[in-house]
């Protein structure tokens, strides 16, 4: 040890050494210093990495975003962020505790494989979003304008209907644009059940039916879409929801089933958030945050635009609105 050493030692320590007054004293003050050091070790390994399931829009980006910020910054927590297709895989992965949560589930989406999972108690409903979302058909308002028999879901049984939305890889039915393949979409088998000229066919992802969508609203050209609410594009691009027939039970056993036999509208759906069984265990201040967490449709409405129109980065609109809105977070970190 050299001279410069010993200024690690606490003051009389290195005197005591010295002239071997007290071992006691060394030894003594030596386990403190290591129990504190190993106090602070486990202080730092203490929280549990928490990993958050992102699916593939961008309201469920933002929502995630939000809690990963707070996470992180305001409760000390290391944050892994997963994107990931809503389905089983989804619920195996809460169920075994390798997910912690998923913040927006749309309730209409839910098969009777993954309502198991709710039901042996393996993932968790912690509660509404605060989100009111509505799944259905749209069009641009001046396809409405321009024809007002396709305001409701019997003006497109007729050929000319389907003439109108045709594309070159259709013939003569009209192009049914769904979006990706891995969202809970039933236009094939309503489209079939009500005998409609109509033939789906999915853009891959929500940019590439924006992206769709904006170049056809750019040339005034027929388009009919699978699409939601609340999306900034509902707005920008004047889409107006067309009516299918009136949801019923039997028809939503059907899409729960996820048969042939769906014949009728998209529910309304009251958006949930979703826990692993083995989170509240795991870390419990975790899962009374996310339990209390709360974007309601005008959050989302805030933030949408900016990351689906702007362009802007998801992790800064979430950024954006925390700065913005302190008052209400705060009440959700105990």
């Amino acid at each position: 040890m050299v001279a410069d050493d010993w200024d690690q030692f606490p003051e009389g320590v290195y005197e005591a050494m010295r002239t071997g007054r007290s071992s006691r004293i060394i030894i003594g003050v030596l386990v403190a210093l290591a129990v504190l050091a190993s106090g602070c070790g486990d202080a730092d390994e203490a929280k549990p990495n928490i990993t958050l399931v992102t699916n593939p829009w961008t309201a469920s980006f933002l929502n995630v975003a939000v809690a990963e910020q707070i996470l992180e910054n305001e409760m000390g927590y290391s944050v892994e962020v997963i994107n990931i297709d809503e389905n089983e895989a989804m619920f195996t992965g809460l169920a075994d505790g390798t997910l912690d949560a998923v913040l927006e589930i749309w309730p209409s989406g839910i098969t009777v494989g993954e309502q198991a999972f709710f039901d042996d108690g393996s993932v968790v409903n912690i509660g509404e979003l605060g989100v009111i979302g509505k799944i259905g058909w749209f069009v641009p308002r001046y396809i409405v304008d321009e024809h007002p028999e396709l305001a409701t879901w019997e003006g497109y049984r007729s050929a000319e209907a389907g003439a109108l939305f045709s594309i070159a890889e259709t013939g003569d039915k009209g192009r049914f644009l769904g979006t990706d393949p891995s969202y809970s979409q039933f236009d094939e088998y309503i489209i079939a059940n009500l005998n409609l000229p109509f033939e789906v066919m999915y853009s891959g992802s929500e940019p590439a039916t924006v992206a769709e969508l904006d170049a056809r609203v750019s040339a005034h050209e027929p388009i009919l879409m699978y699409w939601w609410t609340p999306t900034a594009a509902v707005s920008v691009f004047d889409l107006v929801n067309v009516p299918l027939p009136p949801y019923t039970e039997k028809c939503g056993a059907s899409q729960a089933a996820g048969d042939d036999g769906v014949d009728c509208d998209y529910p309304e759906d009251v958006i949930i958030k979703a826990a692993s069984g083995k989170l509240r265990e795991k870390a419990p201040d975790v899962f009374e945050f996310l339990n209390a967490f709360t974007i309601t449709t005008d959050d989302q409405l805030e933030m949408l635009p900016g990351a689906e129109i702007d362009g802007e980065d998801v992790a800064d609109v979430a950024a954006k609105w925390i700065s913005a809105h302190k008052d209400v977070w705060s009440a959700w970190v105990k």
